[in-house]
């Protein structure tokens, strides 16, 4: 794909998300709505952080599906001002720009998208009442569900295939994984202990033990699917930028045949 149709589809994806933010900001306006986005915001859904929070509604907001669509809004922001900055500047690489793109998309767009369309339908597949309960189908309409919790997906893995990715070392990007994850469930348990609520509700049925383990299993499936997306860019485009700088250089060995007339002079 050409630079001027890859800045295109960032374009068009940043839109979509856009519009999403827009959408679900939006629905505060109604009543019933409001009784449902209470304690915490829509924000205090992993799926909703996922979309950028555009104002402030004056009152509690939830809904699943944000923070993967501010994750996603951010960095497609960022790959668009990447493109058209090249275009402007006629260079190959935006050194700050670029580096922050690649870092975005590595340790959090692709793993958390990823993470949350993978958990979402298999809890829901199992039980929808444990991540969305059937009321919500009264209040959201169907596309908004899979727009947050389905097609969040595709165009993180369009962009893995899309270009080369400049991974970090491998502890800085599993550090920085840890260090959102630990964020997320301080918020979730900071929402807990002001609201007497949890903003799922698979941790109500969960003893402490069990939430301890719910969420240690959670970071380990969304670190596997960190150095999936590794193994994928790496396979597709070969060693990224990390690789190379922990590459050792070695000294040439000299040509045997000069060598040994070096021994015979």
């Amino acid at each position: 794909m050409t630079e001027a149709s890859t800045c295109i589809y960032h374009f068009l994806v940043l839109s979509w998300y856009i519009f999403l933010n827009y959408y679900i900001s939006q629905s505060g306006g109604d009543l019933q709505k409001s009784k449902i986005f209470q304690n915490g915001g829509q924000w205090k859904y992993l799926t909703l952080l996922n979309l950028v929070k555009s104002r402030s509604t004056g009152f509690s907001v939830v809904l699943p599906g944000i923070f993967r669509g501010l994750l996603q809004a951010i960095f497609y922001g960022v790959a668009c001002l990447d493109n058209v900055l090249k275009r402007v500047t006629r260079k190959k690489d935006i050194k700050f720009i670029s580096a922050f793109r690649d870092l975005l998309f590595t340790t959090l767009a692709f793993p958390v998208s990823t993470f949350v369309f993978l958990s979402f339908w298999a809890l829901y597949l199992y039980d929808r009442e444990l991540v969305y309960s059937k009321v919500l189908d009264n209040v959201f309409p169907k596309w908004l569900n899979h727009a947050v919790h389905t097609c969040i997906w595709p165009p993180s893995l369009i962009e893995l295939f899309l270009r080369p990715h400049n991974y970090p070392s491998k502890k800085k990007g599993l550090s920085l994984l840890a260090v959102s994850a630990l964020a997320y469930i301080g918020r979730v348990l900071w929402i807990y202990s002001e609201t007497g609520t949890w903003v799922y509700p698979v941790f109500a049925k969960l003893s402490p033990v069990g939430l301890a383990a719910f969420f240690s299993l959670s970071y380990l499936l969304i670190a596997s699917i960190y150095l999936l997306g590794e193994k994928l860019n790496h396979w597709k485009w070969g060693h990224s930028d990390a690789d190379t700088r922990t590459q050792v250089p070695q000294e040439e060995n000299p040509n045997p045949q000069e060598l040994s007339g070096t021994e015979r002079g």
